[in-house]
């Protein structure tokens, strides 16, 4: 026997009974008045599904009726500008998401007709879709029999099997894939596949949670034999942790007496990719050094106002923001890539949300 056939097994739990016991719950106990749902519209349900990767539903809430008011079609957002898409997306966080949704829309548009794929290994073929999102849009819009796997499924599906290898192992992810392909419904796939993929989604937000579950609400705790074991928390297993690293940004906040203040915009990869941001320096001499009026603090050209220094946590990194504030009044503008910015544009310019808070306060 092999390591991967120690483990229990999807058939040792009954194919049939988790994806019976999942459909009826959803039905009764799941959610359905997200914006997203009662939908097999694939524009909305694919937008849905990008907004949602790694972010909470509550923000998602505030930024899907804005994005869909202002991109109501897939025509539409190909269409767009990718200043415009950002813009909208800001705050959001993991901008390569609001990136790949135009290069998605705009090769739906290109090379399908505007019409996404009406299959998951199709839909998989375009920017910014992955395994799992792709089968969620398969599943809610064309009821196809297909797995997703993101992270709050996975913490339901090891505890119903003890799935006890270690996560963080190609071959034994891709063995819970296969497992979780075992669970699929087989019966009435166009209702059965929408309420079984949303009812796993729910069970892990809901109920099934990381550190405290509800396992006396679960439908599936009669069959979970994490519960049955007394250790449904060990699981999943990941081993691999991810590391965290701390930078100091300082940031040269100039405005004239305009009110304007000068961006420059990010490097189309790294942190905050592609937005306008105030340009970055790594220490305090490093931006005086490329403003040689402020450094000479006595200056009639500037005056320099250092603010204190705000914490921004990203996913895998800690960023302490250092705001210097410099009233710019030199004739000639700053000697740095960049452009000034009027106050009525801000709104509409892709800002990270740290940035645009200052700029509120």
């Amino acid at each position: 026997m092999t390591v991967l056939e120690e483990s229990t097994t999807a058939c040792d739990v009954g194919v049939r009974d988790v994806a019976a016991r999942v459909v009826r719950w959803q039905e009764t106990h799941g959610r359905h008045g997200l914006p997203w749902q009662n939908t097999r519209d694939p524009y909305r349900v694919w937008l849905s599904e990008i907004m949602l990767q790694q972010t909470q539903v509550s923000a998602v809430l505030e930024y899907f009726p804005r994005f869909l008011a202002r991109f109501p079609d897939v025509a539409t957002l190909a269409a767009a500008p990718q200043d415009d898409v950002l813009a909208l997306w800001a705050g959001l966080g993991y901008y390569s998401r609001a990136r790949n949704l135009l290069k998605c829309a705009q090769k739906v548009m290109a090379e399908h007709g505007g019409r996404f794929p009406p299959t998951a290994e199709g839909l998989q073929t375009l920017p910014g879709i992955g395994r799992s999102t792709a089968a969620a849009i398969a599943a809610f819009c064309y009821g196809e029999r297909a797995a997703i796997l993101d992270g709050n499924v996975k913490r339901v599906l090891t505890r119903v099997l003890a799935y006890e290898h270690d996560l963080s192992v190609p071959a034994h992810e891709r063995e819970l894939w296969n497992q979780a392909t075992q669970l699929l419904p087989h019966d009435d796939l166009p209702r059965s596949m929408p309420r079984y993929t949303q009812g796993l989604m729910d069970l892990g937000a809901t109920v099934c949670l990381a550190r405290n579950p509800s396992c006396l609400l679960c439908p599936l705790r009669e069959i979970c034999a994490g519960h049955r074991a007394g250790n449904a928390l060990r699981y999943p297993v990941k081993t691999r942790k991810l590391k965290r690293s701390s930078e100091s940004w300082w940031l040269l906040w100039a405005t004239d007496a305009e009110g304007r203040v000068w961006l420059e915009r990010r490097p189309d990869s790294g942190v905050w990719a592609g937005l306008f941001c105030m340009p970055v320096f790594t220490d305090r001499l490093a931006l005086l050094a490329r403003l040689p009026l402020v450094a000479a603090e006595h200056s009639p050209e500037a005056a320099l106002e250092e603010l204190p220094a705000v914490l921004h946590v990203l996913t895998h990194k800690d960023l302490h923001l250092h705001p210097v504030c410099v009233r710019w009044t030199h004739p000639s503008a700053p000697g740095l890539e960049g452009e000034w910015v009027e106050p009525a544009r801000l709104a509409a310019v892709g800002l990270p949300a740290p940035i645009r808070k200052f700029m509120q306060t």
